[in-house]
C-alpha cells in the first residue's frame, strides 16, 4: 500500500433564500488521472446552477477523453445560453488535472479566484501563463505536487464573504491565505479539516445571512495515516506477547479495543491499565491508558456504539467531539481520521458474550470487525483484517 495519500473534499453554501447552488463542483478518476472543475454560473439559484452544471459536465467529459483544451473551452462558450438581462451567456471555471503517475498537474483558470498553492506550509506565489482561448483570457500554470503539497480552489463567493458587513471589502484573497497557513501551522489536517475551517468563517463572515454561492475545494498530497487496532485475545494464548510486540511496531497510532485484551497488553508491560473514571457513560465503559498505546477502549459494547454512530453521524461526528468524551467517540474520530485501518482479531471466544460451544463463524466480534470493514470501505477507508 502507499504511504501517501492524495486527500480531495469539497463543500459549498448556498446563496440565502436559494433552494440550488449557483456553483458546481465536477470530479472524474480512472487509473490514470484525476479531474476537477468548479464552476460558477452566472447569477445565482437555478439559472446559475444550469450555467454551472452544463459548463463542468461538458469540460469533465471532454477532458477524459482527451480532447484539446482549446477545443473544450471553445465548446463550453458556444454551448452556454444567453443571459437575457447581462447579455452574456458563460459561467467561470477552475480545472485541475493531475496525472497519479507522476503527480505532475495543471491548472486552468477563468475568472475564478486564483488557487492557493501551499509547499512544506508556504505560500507559493502562482505565475500563471496567459493564453486567449475562443477569444477568452485564459490563466494556465504547471508543476508537479510533492508531498505535503496543499492546493484550495475557492469561488468568489468565499472571496468576497463579509463584503459591506464585517469587512469593506469582503475576505479578501490574503486574509484567506493567512488563515488557512494559519490552519496548517496550528494542526496536521486533512482536506476535510481545511474546508469545514473555510467554510465555517465564511458562515461567520456572511453573519448566517450567505450572500453568494460559495464553494471550497481543498486537494492535499499528505502522508497516509494509519492505525491498527487489536481486539480480541488471540486463540493461542502462546501468542499473546508476540501480537503485542507486532503492535507495538506498528508505525502508526495504536489502538486497543477489550478488557481482556488490554489485560494482555498491561501483563507486556507489568502493568495495570489506569482507568477514566470521567469517560464513562451509561452507553459506554470507561477508557483507560497505557504504556504506548493511543487508545484503550472496552471492546464489543464500545466497538457497536462507534459503528453506530459512524452510521448514524455519516462520518461526521465534529460537534459531538465538543460536547463529549467518551470511548465509542474517541474511537470513532481516530477511524475517521485515519485512511488505513489495520485490525488485529483474536479468535478466542468471549463466553460472556455468547456460548463458547456455537462455531467461531457467528463470533460477535468477527461479524461486528466483518461490518465494521464494509462500512470503512465503502467510505474508501483502506481495511485489512489479521485473525490470530
Amino acid at each position: 500500500m502507499s504511504t501517501t495519500r492524495l486527500d480531495i473534499y469539497d463543500f459549498f453554501l448556498r446563496k440565502k433564500g436559494e433552494e440550488l447552488c449557483g456553483d458546481k463542483v465536477k470530479i472524474f478518476e480512472d487509473n490514470r488521472k484525476i479531474i476537477i472543475v468548479l464552476s460558477d454560473g452566472l447569477g445565482s439559484g437555478v439559472k446559475a446552477n444550469i450555467l454551472a452544471t452544463l459548463t463542468s459536465e461538458i469540460i469533465v467529459k471532454m477532458l477524459s477523453e482527451n480532447i484539446d483544451l482549446e477545443d473544450v473551452i471553445a465548446t463550453v462558450i458556444s454551448t452556454l445560453p444567453i443571459c437575457q438581462t447581462r447579455k452574456i451567456a458563460y459561467a467561470t471555471f477552475t480545472i485541475l488535472q493531475l496525472d497519479k503517475k507522476t503527480y505532475d498537474f495543471q491548472i486552468v483558470n477563468f475568472d475564478n479566484p486564483p488557487v492557493f498553492f501551499f509547499r512544506k506550509e508556504k505560500l507559493i506565489q502562482i505565475e500563471y501563463t496567459d493564453f486567449v482561448f475562443a477569444d477568452k483570457k485564459i490563466k494556465m500554470f504547471q508543476d508537479q505536487l510533492k508531498l505535503d503539497d496543499l492546493l484550495v480552489i475557492i469561488s468568489d463567493g468565499v472571496l468576497y464573504a463579509g463584503l459591506g458587513t464585517k469587512l469593506n471589502f469582503g475576505w479578501g484573497w490574503n486574509n484567506i491565505a493567512d488563515f488557512i497557513k494559519k490552519k496548517i501551522l496550528e494542526t496536521q489536517p486533512t482536506s476535510q479539516a481545511i474546508v469545514e475551517s473555510l467554510i465555517e468563517q465564511t458562515y461567520k463572515l456572511y453573519n448566517g445571512d450567505i450572500g453568494d454561492d460559495a464553494t471550497v475545494i481543498s486537494i492535499f498530497n499528505r502522508a497516509k495515516k494509519s492505525i491498527i487496532i487489536f481486539t480480541g485475545p488471540p486463540e493461542n494464548e502462546e501468542n499473546d506477547f508476540k501480537i503485542v510486540k507486532k503492535l507495538l511496531e506498528f508505525p502508526g497510532r495504536k489502538i486497543v479495543c477489550g478488557g481482556t485484551t488490554g489485560t494482555i497488553v498491561g501483563r507486556y508491560f507489568n502493568k495495570e491499565p489506569e482507568v477514566d473514571i470521567s469517560t464513562i457513560t451509561r452507553e459506554v465503559p470507561p477508557i483507560a491508558y497505557l504504556p504506548g498505546i493511543d487508545l484503550l477502549t472496552e471492546g464489543i459494547l464500545t466497538m457497536s456504539k462507534t459503528l453506530e454512530i459512524l452510521k448514524k453521524t455519516n462520518f461526521d461526528i465534529s460537534q459531538e467531539l465538543k460536547k463529549n468524551r467518551n470511548g465509542a467517540l474517541l474511537l470513532a474520530n481516530e477511524i475517521i481520521m485515519a485512511d488505513e485501518i489495520n485490525f488485529i482479531v483474536g479468535r478466542k471466544i468471549n463466553e460472556y458474550y455468547q456460548n463458547p460451544n456455537l462455531p467461531q463463524n457467528i463470533s460477535i466480534r468477527i461479524n461486528l470487525i466483518k461490518e465494521f470493514a464494509q462500512v470503512l470501505i465503502d467510505k474508501k477507508k483502506e481495511v485489512s483484517i489479521e485473525y490470530v
